[in-house]
């Protein structure tokens, strides 16, 4: 590493300010602050100086995000060797899985990151490490079959209209990963829906030619139980046969890149919280959240499958688990008090269930859970505040 370190202080001067590729400036200092930790500390005022900082926390994210990332590239190939009928190696696999989701890994990095580095090199600023995160969380979010032009216009609509218009990093009201999403849905709805967004049955490569295979069901669980004509809560694999609370729990059901296997996002949600990257009480609250409100329709809801579905499994179903650990503790965008971050979380698991049972159009429910209470979550901390401030005037007031 010193090796390069010295090539790049060798070539520093050339991006500086009044180098002859200074309007490359951002760009550099981007490479540079990937590879390197920045010398630089702040002199003045009250700091507080960690081991932690932006770049190791948006790095630990990452890392935890591997389990369900890399679960679900082999479960793309999986699910689709499964529905052409084909056994094949375990390697065979994953390859065809890596294959299908690196171009769109790629596309939303480029696409992302590029806007971030004209937007701070416009700005004279340096290119925060916030779409670190983002550009790997969205491939994880959407269906594997979506086109990359697509892709790439929700990522620069989610960067440019829910991130640099706010400020940037650290400003933003909307999680970018999921606006993103959300963008796909309503702009492109028949991307998001139907049975074969969620199983690629084409060439794995991106520029492959192929025709979808008939005679398959890929619609995710949620969309079978939400389609149901009977109230009996139950539904089926890629190939139709009946699948049950540990196939979902493991992840051995069609659904997006890294939300189908619960076990993984724990797995990366332990890290989360043993590092104190994410909040444990977000998380736990939000599946509280989910618990209660499934529990309530269960009893008392109408009856259809999705509303009679166990409280555990719609835990477990669609990217609940994945929202709960990675969606809901954006720190950006989440309550930041002790108490809000309870209120904050169970609303979204309660809002999760309420519109996937309410709502059979849209039986997935928790982005657009996300979404609605990010709008809250700082109305959720004042409240907070303001109740904790009245309870101190009360108390001084009883002391005299």
């Amino acid at each position: 590493m010193k090796f390069i370190k010295n090539i790049v202080d060798k070539i520093k001067p050339t991006f500086s300010e009044g180098g002859k590729l200074a309007a490359f400036h951002s760009l550099f200092d981007a490479i540079e602050t990937f590879l390197f930790v920045p010398n630089e500390t702040a002199k003045n005022g009250t700091h507080i100086h960690d081991a932690i900082d932006t770049k190791r926390s948006m790095f630990t994210v990452v890392v935890a995000l591997l389990p369900a990332m890399l679960f679900g590239m082999w479960n793309v190939g999986y699910q689709h060797f499964v529905a052409i009928g084909q056994e094949v190696s375990f390697f065979e696999e994953f390859a065809f899985g890596l294959l299908s989701v690196l171009p769109t890994l790629l596309v939303a990095y480029v696409v992302g990151l590029g806007i971030e580095i004209i937007v701070a090199q416009v700005k004279k600023e340096e290119v925060a490490e916030g779409f670190f995160v983002t550009g790997f969380l969205i491939p994880m979010i959407v269906p594997v079959d979506t086109p990359l032009w697509m892709t790439a216009i929700a990522t620069a609509f989610a960067v440019i209209f829910a991130k640099e218009v706010f400020g940037g990093t650290g400003y933003n009201i909307f999680n970018v990963a999921l606006i993103t999403r959300a963008f796909l849905f309503f702009a492109y709805p028949t991307a998001m829906s139907g049975d074969q967004v969620w199983v690629r049955t084409r060439d794995a490569f991106w520029w492959g030619a192929g025709s979808p295979i008939d005679g398959f069901s890929g619609a995710t669980p949620l969309g079978q139980l939400a389609t149901a004509t009977e109230a009996t809560p139950a539904f089926s694999d890629t190939l139709g046969q009946a699948a049950n609370f540990w196939d979902a729990f493991i992840g051995w059901i069609p659904g997006s890149v890294g939300e189908t296997s619960t076990l993984a996002i724990l797995l990366g949600g332990a890290l989360l919280i043993a590092t104190g990257v994410a909040s444990w009480k977000i998380m736990l609250s939000v599946f509280a959240g989910g618990a209660f409100t499934a529990l309530l329709f269960n009893a008392f809801g109408p009856e259809s499958a999705i509303a009679n579905l166990p409280w555990y499994e719609h835990l477990v179903l669609g990217g609940f688990a994945f929202g709960a650990v990675f969606m809901a503790t954006d720190p950006v965008t989440a309550a930041r008090t002790e108490v809000g971050k309870w209120i904050y979380g169970f609303l979204i698991g309660v809002v999760a269930i309420v519109v996937r049972v309410l709502n059979p159009g849209y039986p997935e429910g928790m982005m657009l859970a996300i979404l609605l209470m990010n709008i809250f979550g700082c109305f959720i901390d004042w409240c907070v505040v303001q109740n904790n401030i009245k309870k101190r005037i009360k108390r001084v007031k009883q002391i005299k």
